[in-house]
């Protein structure tokens, strides 16, 4: 086992920089997940790492060993994309064991490592059949036993699950999780997915543009992110922003908006000509007394567990509130609203960068 080290890694593609500048260090065993929209560099990341492209400048390093000029067969990678590659001709078995027919391993070994291997994954009464007649998840734990079986020093996977469905996709998660945790090896994942991306990582590198946002925690990244792209990329629903300004008011700063004012515990210097406000559905509370904000619901999503409402404050856009599922709540109700103050989040209104933190 190993882990990864990149430093100051770009590729361009004629004028195009897909990968700007990405320096990470990755420890041995941890689960990364790089996230982000299509086109933000991440699965171009994980081919220089595998030696699939090969970089305009910078370094790749695998362990202690500098990597970046090596091709990918010699770095001792295993891989998994959104197309399995499975043989169709092949038994399961077979599937499995061609990694290392490859390597002309002994025929007792090859037998005795498969029916391990395909044990880890639960697909042992698989063995003998063909990749037809396999359900998705079934064929994704093939192609996971297929790359384990060579014991790889990391391993990365490009989207796997994205052909799944939705409650595969949590199956394998929770699968991929346990076994990254009875490997204790390096994972390297790739998705789009921010429901992945928070469930499975122990840390998470946020890209746009070719650029790392933010690295950090689940948790770090959720409830302090870095500038309002990351903030917004993360949540269902997204965090709610409203546009406004830092003005001083007396010896107080407060957030000014279109029938919105929110006071803010920072020092009144600090004030901004344009800012953007952030703050968590789940922080914005319906009352039953004054205080707050009149506003009208428009609107509600039921989730099951809890309830979605759209507040019509007079802002230029509805604020969204989680509420529990059983509270009594109807398009068209007049409520009372409050923010939590303690969780609020600020952004500068030109650049999007994190301010007052």
């Amino acid at each position: 086992m190993a882990g990864l080290r990149l430093v100051n890694l770009t590729r361009r593609f004629g004028t195009v920089e897909a990968v700007r500048g990405v320096s990470l260090d990755i420890a041995d065993g941890e689960f990364v997940v790089f996230v982000g929209p299509s086109g933000s560099g991440k699965t171009t990341t994980l081919n220089l790492i595998a030696g699939l492209e090969r970089p305009t400048s910078g370094e790749v390093y695998i362990g202690d060993e500098r990597v970046t000029d090596w091709e990918a067969r010699d770095r001792n990678l295993g891989m998994v994309f959104q197309s399995l590659a499975l043989f169709p001709h092949m038994t399961v078995f077979d599937n499995i064991a061609f990694p290392l027919r490859i390597k002309r391993v002994p025929a007792a070994e090859i037998g005795e490592r498969v029916r391990a291997v395909a044990a880890t994954v639960h697909v042992e009464r698989l063995l003998g059949t063909r990749p037809a007649t396999l359900s998705g998840g079934e064929a994704q734990r093939v192609a996971l036993a297929r790359t384990i079986i060579v014991h790889p020093a990391v391993f990365l996977m490009d989207e796997p699950l994205s052909g799944l469905d939705a409650k595969l996709r949590v199956e394998m998660r929770t699968e991929l999780k346990r076994l990254h945790a009875s490997l204790g090896a390096t994972f390297v994942y790739v998705t789009h997915d921010q429901a992945e991306a928070m469930t499975m990582a122990d840390r998470i590198v946020v890209m746009r543009d070719g650029v790392i946002q933010q690295v950090g925690t689940p948790l770090a990244i959720y409830i302090d992110p870095v500038n309002r792209f990351v903030a917004g990329f993360f949540g269902v629903p997204a965090m709610n922003f409203v546009d406004g300004e830092l003005a001083r008011d007396g010896a107080t700063l407060t957030f000014r908006a279109p029938a919105l004012r929110v006071p803010v515990a920072a020092p009144a210097s600090a004030g901004t000509p344009a800012a953007v406000l952030g703050v968590r559905p789940e922080h914005v509370r319906l009352a039953d007394t004054a205080g707050g904000w009149p506003a009208t619901v428009s609107l509600t999503e039921t989730l099951g567990d809890e309830t979605l409402v759209f507040l019509d404050y007079g802002g230029p856009a509805s604020l969204v509130a989680k509420v529990d599922a059983e509270d009594k709540i109807a398009v068209g109700d007049r409520r009372v609203f409050t923010i939590r103050t303690d969780k609020l989040v600020f952004f500068d209104g030109v650049t999007g960068e994190r301010i007052l933190r």
